[in-house]
């Protein structure tokens, strides 16, 4: 005999609340409705209840909201029927079959449930209770019962529900199944059998790591973040936490992943067309704010290289998410014809103090006071822009534009495209040398340095890309002789400051499409 659990409250198909214990003796059933076992004993609880509910509270706990209505007309029961489908009640009475079903006496103690339907242990529960309660049994047809019939796994046992179920006992956050991996096995090696990673190593993202990670957000852990493209599958903050623990990032850095699902997974953004493209687009991530400082972000020597675990491991987790909950997998939705190693990772700082322009975030209307990430869609980078000799301001500002042309290819102009250009600091300062170089300026003089006649974009015998020689065939000397700029925009170039302060070489990102068919840059600001 052992003492039954602290009891429970749970409402009835009237919606009335039912309490247990109730001080009177108790008969307490747990079933659920696709069980045959369960449809089994449902009439016999039913005529347990109608000779002894006076005296004894018999009740059926169904694990099933919809079952449980099911169950009492299909057997024209009168007894309560209690519904336990958020399965508080069956973990906490720690069962594993149903049926499942206690006679507990007005002591308050019960024996050992019986599971299932064996025959003769219910008929001698049927004395049991009349020999307590000093009241005849029912009529029971017992000899037209089977002998045994195996009962079914309660419901709280499914693995998906009861690790959840068990960390909500526990006052965890964790909801998430845990998947149990025998002794022998390497750990790394399962992960990558089971198509997590990458194609590189994965930190175990053990309860304990996850736990350590969600202590870098005030944000509930079943809070939902996004829909998360091709999938539309639901991030949590739990669910992101595990895949930034993978990526092997730290608790400080989470804010700043959640922040980046959050911008990706966007209409605006289009993650889903940016995956499936056969050009190979991924996300850049652009971090500003006072945030690049407290979780020691490179901005300077190496900054879109390797080197910095936050740089490194933000870009990853934001990918692993996108992979592991979105389901974007190479070769599956991602049709990438050659792919981009910014598919592993691309996340880095702006050197907003070396600056003297207004950084990103500023520019898209958020306070400088404010963290946030911004994402790009880009198709290929960091290209390197090498300019060692230019001395004057127009003239660096001009090789960063011819820079910039061989974007996609030097014939395709008038691009609806987004640009990211990271300007170098001595580029930087070799622009300012003779005052104030404003970013307008900087978009105009790449503009300018671009423009060719449109009859340069002309398909010929050197590449067949470029203008159709039909559709130029159909335009006038005027027309092919109008000036054409690389960008169909101003807007579409973007500028930022990174890098050492030694070496003269920018770099530039080249985008995917922009727009309604593509992808628009998205930031979001940064909540800790």
């Amino acid at each position: 005999m052992t003492a039954a659990p602290s009891g429970f409250s749970l409402r009835d198909l009237t919606g009335a609340a039912r309490a247990f214990p109730t001080g009177r003796p108790s008969l307490i059933c747990f079933v659920k409705e696709d069980c045959n076992t369960c449809n089994l004993v449902a009439p016999l609880l039913e005529a347990f209840h109608q000779a002894w509910g006076g005296a004894a509270d018999i009740w059926m706990l169904g694990q099933s909201a919809d079952g449980n209505a099911i169950l009492k007309d299909r057997h024209g029961l009168t007894l309560p029927i209690l519904d336990d489908s958020a399965l508080r009640t069956s973990l906490a009475w720690g069962f594993e079959i149903v049926p499942a079903v206690y006679w507990i006496g007005a002591d308050g103690q019960r024996p050992a449930p019986l599971e299932g339907f064996v025959r003769q242990e219910w008929e001698d529960l049927a004395r049991r209770i009349a020999a307590d309660l000093a009241a005849p049994a029912p009529a029971v047809a017992w000899s037209e019962l089977p002998d045994w019939r195996p009962g079914c796994g309660s419901k709280h046992l499914d693995p998906d529900i009861h690790d959840r179920l068990l960390a909500e006992a526990q006052g965890s956050p964790i909801r998430a199944r845990q998947i149990e991996i025998a002794s022998a096995d390497d750990v790394d090696e399962f992960m990558f059998d089971q198509g997590f990673s990458d194609g590189l190593p994965l930190v175990p993202p053990t309860p304990e790591r996850v736990l350590r990670m969600l202590s870098g957000t005030s944000r509930d852990a079943q809070d939902i973040v996004a829909v998360v493209p091709p999938n539309m599958a639901p991030a949590t903050v739990e669910k992101i936490a595990i895949n930034a623990v993978m990526a092997g990032c730290r608790p400080e850095y989470l804010p700043v992943v959640i922040a980046a699902v959050e911008a990706v997974c966007t209409d605006e953004f289009n993650m889903h067309g940016v995956t499936a493209t056969t050009m190979g687009a991924s996300p850049v991530l652009v971090i500003n704010g006072p945030i690049r400082e407290r979780i020691g972000m490179n901005m300077k020597l190496g900054a879109l290289g390797t080197g910095n675990r936050a740089n490194a491991t933000i870009g990853r987790a934001l990918r692993l998410v996108v992979r592991n909950i979105g389901g974007a997998r190479p070769g599956g939705v991602d049709r990438s014809t050659l792919s981009t190693p910014m598919k592993f990772t691309m996340c880095f700082a702006e050197w907003e103090e070396g600056s003297p322009w207004d950084p990103l975030h500023v520019e898209r209307g958020f306070q400088r006071e404010d963290s946030v990430v911004t994402a790009f869609a880009m198709t290929s980078g960091p290209v390197q822009i090498v300019d060692q000799e230019s001395r004057g301001p127009d003239q660096i500002a001009g090789t960063l534009g011819l820079g910039l042309e061989g974007m996609f290819l030097s014939k395709i102009h008038r691009m609806p495209v987004d640009a990211l250009l990271v300007v170098c600091p001595e580029h930087l300062r070799t622009l300012t040398s003779e005052g104030p170089y404003a970013k307008a300026r900087l978009r105009d003089r790449i503009q300018a340095v671009t423009t060719r006649p449109l009859r340069e974009m002309v398909a010929n015998a050197v590449s067949g890309a470029g203008i159709p020689v039909a559709s130029a065939a159909r335009m006038s000397e005027a027309q092919l002789s109008a000036p054409a700029a690389k960008f169909a925009s101003d807007k579409h170039i973007h500028i930022v400051v990174a890098g050492s302060e030694a070496g003269k070489f920018s770099a530039c990102f080249h985008g995917w499409v922009t727009g309604p068919a593509g992808s628009a840059v998205v930031s979001r600001k940064i909540e800790c």
